[in-house]
């Protein structure tokens, strides 16, 4: 197991997404910057199938 603490404060598109009124005032950088910066990841774009599994219909099981 491994903990990790990264510090970022969210951008615009983060921001709308959760309907907040305004960024929070933190010296932190960007989401992705604060990934490679403090933790050495990259974040990449790519379109790529993704498996999909759809539930129609679920019901609580009954005693036996």
């Amino acid at each position: 197991m491994f903990d990790y603490k990264v510090e970022w404060s969210p951008d615009e598109v983060q921001i709308a997404s959760n309907e907040a009124k305004s960024a929070p005032d933190g010296p932190w950088p960007g989401l992705t910057s604060a990934l490679q910066e403090q933790l050495g990841l990259r974040l990449r774009s790519a379109k790529e199938p993704v498996e999909n599994i759809v539930i129609e219909k679920a019901e609580k099981p009954t005693a036996n």
